[in-house]
């Protein structure tokens, strides 16, 4: 299978508001619409549905889920405060995620440490949607 051709990433969105004013809204809603699959994840919200898609209340039970039917979840990406993202990598560590995208002004240095000693991709303070539009993939796009 060629770059062209290889399945998309799924994305969970840790984070993800139902509010259209929101960033997680906006940026989610942007890669929707450039082929991506969403996962919502907000306990908050969890059972409801954004963007069309079911909001689960962890990346536990979204990665279960997503297992039934034969997909895992790839990029986990974060849209919560710096000081909450240790437990956001550990799930996503559990659940064998391959990247962690920490947005921008979310910087974790020890968890991203963490996740780097688990083989998994980190990105802190970047923006997804900002990152795609200009083409920059960081090997996980």
């Amino acid at each position: 299978m060629n770059a062209n051709t290889a399945p998309k990433p799924i994305i969970a969105v840790v984070g993800l508001s139902s509010r259209p004013d929101r960033p997680s809204y906006d940026v989610s809603a942007y890669m929707q619409h450039h082929g991506y699959r969403i996962v919502a994840v907000n306990p908050m919200y969890a059972g409801t549905q954004i963007l069309g898609e079911y909001c689960y209340a962890n990346l536990q039970d979204a990665a279960a889920a997503l297992a039934g039917a034969g997909l895992k979840i790839d990029i986990v990406d974060c849209f919560r405060k710096s000081a909450d993202i240790p437990p956001v990598v550990d799930e996503a560590i559990d659940i064998g995620a391959t990247c962690v995208w920490m947005q921008q002004g979310i910087v974790n240095e020890a968890a991203a440490v963490k996740a780097q000693r688990a083989g998994l991709v980190v990105i802190m303070d970047r923006c997804l949607k900002i990152d795609h539009a200009m083409g920059i993939t960081h090997g996980v796009l």
